[in-house]
C-alpha cells in the first residue's frame, strides 16, 4: 500500500521526469518484480528526453516484463547518446542473454555516441551497434566475445585482464583511418599476439593522436609504430619491464627520436623508461607541455631535466610518482624551469 502511494505520487510529478537527462538504473533482485516494472513504465512514459542512460547491475534472468520494460525506455527516448550497461561481479555473472534490451539501441541509431559494456558477454544483439551511424566512443571493460564488436568509430578503451589482440583487429581496421584515441589496458596477463596488433595500428591506424598502452614490448617493432603516428598528441606507457636490445640506452634514445614534432604529453610511469630519462630527454625534438615520470632522484636527470626547459621552452609541467630525492639547491633550479607536481593533477584518460 505504501509503495503503491509513492508511484502514484512520483506518476504524478510529470515535470520533474521530464527534466531527467542523466539516468542510472541499478535493478537489485531483492526487489519485487512488480514495483520495479512500475517504477520503470513511469520512467518510459514521462522521462524521454534522457542523454546518457546506465543500466548498473544487469542479469540475464529477470523477469519477462522486467526486460521488456527496460526496453520501452530505451525506445521511449527522443535523442539518447550515452547508453552504459554493467554485468555481474564476477565471470559466472557475466550477462550472456539480453531479451532484446541491446537490440532496442536500433532506435536510437541516428543518437548515440557513446557505449560502454563493463563485465559482459557480447552476444549477437551487440551487432546492433554496427547501424548506429553517429557512434564514435566504445569503452569495453573486462568482457567475453568482443571480437563480435566491429563499429566504426574515432575512440576505443578496452581495460581487460587479459588482452587478445585477434580479438579487436576488426574494430581496428573497420574504424581505420577514423580512429583517434586507443587505450588498451591489461590489467593483470601480457597482451597476446601483439605482434598482430602492432602491425594492425600501424597498416590501419595512422591518424591516432592519444595512445595508451599496457605490456608492450619495447622493441624496434613498436618503435616503428610510434614513428608511424605523425599526429600523437597523448602517449601513456605502462608496465614495460624489459627492453628488447642488447644495448637499451640506444633503443631508448632511437624512441626519443622519434616521438613526433605533435607531442605534447608523455606519461612514462610504471615503466623502466624511468630511469632512461636522462638519455631521453637528451635527444627529444617533442614540444613536450607535460611529463609524468615516476621519479626524479638524482642529479643527473635533473640536470637532462633542466636542459630540455631551457631547449625546448615548451615543457610547463612534470608529474612526479614518488619522491624528489634532490637537494634543495638543485629542486629550487629545477623549479625555477618548470612546475612539479603530483601526477593525479595532469593525467589525462581516453
Amino acid at each position: 500500500m505504501f509503495i503503491g502511494k509513492i508511484f502514484y505520487s512520483l506518476e504524478r510529478n510529470v515535470r520533474f521526469f521530464s527534466r531527467l537527462q542523466d539516468l542510472s538504473l541499478v535493478t537489485k533482485t531483492d526487489l519485487h518484480t512488480e514495483n520495479v516494472t512500475a517504477l520503470l513504465k513511469i520512467l518510459a512514459k514521462n522521462a524521454i528526453k534522457i542523454s546518457a542512460l546506465k543500466l548498473d547491475g544487469f542479469y540475464s534472468d529477470y523477469e519477462p516484463q522486467l526486460f521488456h520494460a527496460l526496453i520501452c525506455i530505451i525506445k521511449s527516448q527522443e535523442q539518447l547518446r550515452k547508453f552504459s550497461i554493467v554485468g555481474g561481479k564476477f565471470l559466472e555473472d557475466f550477462p550472456k542473454e539480453y531479451h532484446g534490451v541491446i537490440s532496442a539501441l536500433e532506435s536510437q541509431n541516428k543518437s548515440l555516441r557513446e557505449v560502454t559494456i563493463m563485465r559482459c558477454t557480447c552476444s549477437a544483439e551487440f551487432k546492433v551497434l554496427m547501424n548506429c551511424k553517429n557512434l564514435e566512443i566504445l569503452r569495453i571493460n573486462d568482457c567475453d566475445d568482443v571480437d563480435i564488436l566491429e563499429a566504426n568509430i574515432n575512440t576505443l578503451e578496452l581495460t581487460s585482464y587479459m588482452i587478445d589482440a585477434s580479438s579487436i583487429v576488426q574494430i581496428l581496421k573497420k574504424s581505420g583511418t577514423l580512429l583517434q584515441r586507443l587505450s588498451l589496458f591489461s590489467t593483470d596477463e601480457p597482451t597476446w599476439e601483439i605482434s598482430l596488433l602492432l602491425e594492425t595500428i600501424k597498416s590501419f591506424c595512422p591518424n591516432i593522436t592519444y595512445l595508451n598502452i599496457s605490456d608492450v614490448e619495447f622493441s624496434t617493432q613498436f618503435l616503428e609504430i610510434i614513428g608511424n603516428l605523425r599526429k600523437l598528441q597523448y602517449l601513456t606507457l605502462c608496465d614495460i619491464f624489459e627492453i628488447l636490445d642488447d644495448e637499451p640506452e640506444i633503443l631508448v634514445m632511437q624512441f626519443a627520436k622519434l616521438l613526433p614534432l605533435t607531442l605534447q604529453y608523455l606519461d612514462l610511469r610504471y615503466t623502466c623508461l624511468s630511469s632512461y630519462i636522462d638519455r631521453l630527454l637528451n635527444n627529444c625534438y617533442a614540444p613536450l607541455k607535460y611529463l609524468l615520470i615516476d621519479r626524479l632522484d638524482d642529479k643527473k636527470k635533473a640536470k637532462a631535466l633542466i636542459e630540455f626547459c631551457i631547449r625546448k621552452g615548451s615543457l610547463k609541467y612534470v608529474g612526479v610518482e614518488k619522491r624528489l630525492n634532490l637537494d634543495d639547491n638543485i629542486k629550487k633550479e629545477v623549479e625555477g624551469c618548470v612546475t612539479l607536481i603530483s601526477c593525479e593533477r595532469i593525467v589525462v584518460n581516453c
